[in-house]
């Protein structure tokens, strides 16, 4: 039992890593905490489910990402930098508006009802491990986590458009002054992380059940993570999100009275000996 229940921690962490690291990216270079990001999983995971129906499952893990970065980039150029000067509080209520409105475009294009959207048949099995039946699918939504957080930190640290963003992260006004166009950088970091949100909707597609309403929870995870991590700091978000995975996994089965309370405890826990987060604030 205690196997299964590590096995499924670790699935919501490389879910949590997904969805989180596109938090950090855009915090760490718009300086915008996005309420409108659980909305954009939502939205990926729908755009996933069509796709999916009139295709195919891997169709949709590449077109939906894809639309969401377009959505991104979009919302960079007439939303975040149109708001860059403006006071935080307003950014927020911005994003928090277009999550209302995101959650009412689904409810009119696929309704209120919960969707499903089947396992690939090319994952559709179990895998034995320890004497437990493990789904193959599952084990592929863990090596899709470690993809995503291998590829970020070498695009990161080795490319030169990473070097920018770390840079811009940093100081933009600098950077600007280097050369760097800093809004060309912001429009596809924050495209990146629409796609990043999206994808995370689809793989989560076929083991969470779709609703108009399926952001909440996931929207509040990936918070703690990227807060338990160190504002805008990958690495962090990293290490957090699989730590929360465990946490919400153990918790659900051992202190299931406590278990809706635990992320918070963990935060709580985390800040009171690291203020600043896990890995600091840094990209």
């Amino acid at each position: 039992m205690l196997t299964i229940n590590l096995f499924n921690g670790l699935v919501y962490g490389a879910l949590l890593i997904v969805m989180s690291s596109g938090l950090a990216l855009i915090y760490g270079l718009r300086r915008v905490v996005n309420f409108a990001h659980g909305a954009l999983y939502m939205l990926g995971a729908y755009l996933g489910y069509t796709v999916a129906q009139h295709s195919s499952f891997w169709l949709a893990l590449l077109v939906a990402p894809l639309l969401m970065a377009v959505f991104g980039v979009l919302l960079d150029r007439w939303g975040l930098r149109l708001l860059q000067d403006r006071e935080p509080l307003n950014v927020m209520l911005v994003t928090f508006g277009l999550l209302l409105i995101l959650e009412d475009l689904v409810v009119a294009v696929w309704g209120k009802g919960n969707l499903s959207l089947f396992t690939p048949e090319l994952l559709d099995f179990s895998v034995e491990v320890a004497g437990h039946a493990l789904p193959a699918y599952r084990i592929g939504v863990i090596v899709v986590g470690a993809a995503v957080a291998l590829g970020l930190t070498l695009w990161l640290r080795l490319s030169r458009i990473g070097l920018y963003v770390r840079a811009a992260s940093t100081d933009p006004t600098t950077t600007a002054m280097q050369g760097v166009n800093t809004d060309v950088l912001s429009a596809g970091v924050v495209g990146l992380g629409c796609a990043l949100a999206g994808l995370a909707g689809v793989v989560a597609a076929p083991f969470l059940s779709l609703s108009p309403h399926m952001s909440s929870d996931v929207l509040i995870d990936s918070f703690v993570v990227v807060v338990i991590g160190g504002l805008g700091s990958l690495a962090g978000a990293f290490v957090a999100a699989l730590l929360l995975g465990m946490v919400q996994a153990l918790g659900a089965v051992y202190l299931p009275d406590v278990s809706v309370l635990l992320p918070f405890l963990f935060m709580v826990a985390v800040l009171v000996w690291k203020p600043s987060g896990l890995a600091g604030s840094r990209t």
